[in-house]
């Protein structure tokens, strides 16, 4: 075999080689999706913002929930019996309102059990979604986030702030026009938290939950554990079952040249335990 036939076999196999390995890896998550549903005998879907990467000529993009998930949520959900149990699994930084919009009323209006899992985050739009669950299972070390509509990069509850506090002859219009919307965008939210939260929204608790993840009392980023979850009236636990950790591990961060975070990937249990 001639050297240029060894560099064209190597410049083949390495372009292939990401290619393969997003197979390997997609088969995978299949399996073990497959076997998850077996085990609980539900329908697994997950909404997963991690963009990974071919490592040849990819680079990494930000993502987040938008119309493509909505729909690909609400085809599989339509592709599944009422009464079959769905597990959601979230991780997400949150995204579009009128996509998470949608996936939390499909949810929220299906007669069998939705339980949301959030291995690790699970922010504004995610947390929206989640409030449509019948139950929200999260790790010890999960979040949820406020809910609170932005008006740009913009907190909605800044906005009008900024009006309710300064002479209105000192404020431009385009100020005015956004608080306008703000005003706007406020009430909606609180109305849809209150549909989809089974919290009961007449008792203290309700009306808490709803001032405290729509109103801008928090920033937006602000994280919110299972405890004070729990404390809002919503329905979470902590039990994360293992196998939906190990899942979470088929869907890695983009590649970088050196990792931020290493360790020796096998469990260490005391010596009285193995």
């Amino acid at each position: 075999m001639s050297v240029s036939e060894i560099f064209w076999l190597f410049f083949i196999l390495v372009t292939l080689q990401p290619a393969l390995k997003q197979r390997l890896l997609d088969a995978s998550r299949a399996r073990m999706i497959a076997s998850i549903e077996r085990q609980r005998g539900s329908r697994v879907i997950l909404l997963v913002h991690r963009q990974e990467t071919m490592s040849l000529l990819g680079f990494p993009l930000m993502r987040f929930i938008d119309i493509q998930d909505s729909e690909a949520v609400l085809r599989a959900l339509d592709l599944t019996d009422p009464a079959i149990p769905i597990d959601l699994v979230l991780h997400t930084p949150g995204g579009l309102a009128l996509a998470a919009s949608q996936i939390a009323r499909a949810i929220h209006r299906r007669p069998g059990k939705v339980t949301v899992f959030v291995p690790h985050y699970a922010m504004s739009g995610g947390t929206l979604i989640a409030l449509a669950a019948d139950a929200i299972v999260m790790s010890p070390h999960a979040v949820l986030g406020p809910v609170d509509p932005q008006i740009g990069t913009n907190s909605a509850a800044s906005i009008l702030t900024v009006v309710r506090d300064k002479p209105i002859q000192e404020i431009d219009d385009q100020t005015l026009i956004w608080a306008d919307q703000a005003r706007k965008a406020l009430e909606q939210i609180r109305e849809l938290v209150r549909e989809l939260s089974a919290a009961d929204r007449d008792t203290e608790t309700g009306r808490r939950l709803v001032e405290l993840l729509s109103e801008g009392h928090f920033t937006h980023d602000y994280p919110i554990t299972a405890g004070v979850a729990r404390d809002l009236g919503l329905p979470v636990s902590e039990d994360m079952p293992p196998d939906f950790m190990r899942l979470m591990g088929l869907y890695p961060q983009p590649t970088r040249q050196r990792p931020a975070v290493e360790f020796i990937p096998s469990p260490y249990r005391k010596a009285d335990e193995r």
